[in-house]
């Protein structure tokens, strides 16, 4: 079981920056790929962001690229996305998810989540 708690949401002005936290805890935290996915009101959730179980491999969905990144500290076991240029459409609530990986070096959006974390809220809005 792994349990994923997520910090870091909140309310910026469109241009402006927010970092989220995804803490893993739990056995099996290394095996897992992480990605983050946002659901906005009226839409169904997207793929934002993954990172390999390995560190070494990332994705990002094209709505984000050059403006997000996502990043890995081992030894806080915890996940990172350092949103910038955030626009109004950002706007969704954030799941951090760890999935069961095709292979340990890359991730997709497609791979079996297999744990959910409880979402973050981020508003984009002057």
């Amino acid at each position: 079981q792994l349990q994923l708690v997520e910090s870091g949401g909140g309310l910026v002005e469109p241009g402006g920056s927010l970092r989220l936290s995804c803490t893993a805890s739990g056995f099996g935290r290394n095996y897992f790929a992480i990605a983050w996915f946002r659901q906005a009101p009226g839409k169904e959730r997207e793929g934002v962001s993954c990172l390999s179980s390995s560190g070494g491999n990332t994705n990002y969905a094209d709505s984000v690229k050059g403006r997000f990144t996502i990043s890995k500290d081992n030894a806080e076991n915890t996940v990172y996305l350092q949103m910038n240029s955030l626009r109004p459409e950002d706007t969704a609530v954030y799941y951090c998810a760890a999935q069961h990986p095709d292979l340990l070096s890359s991730c997709s959006f497609e791979d079996e989540v297999a744990f959910w974390g409880q979402g973050t809220q981020v508003t984009v809005s002057s």
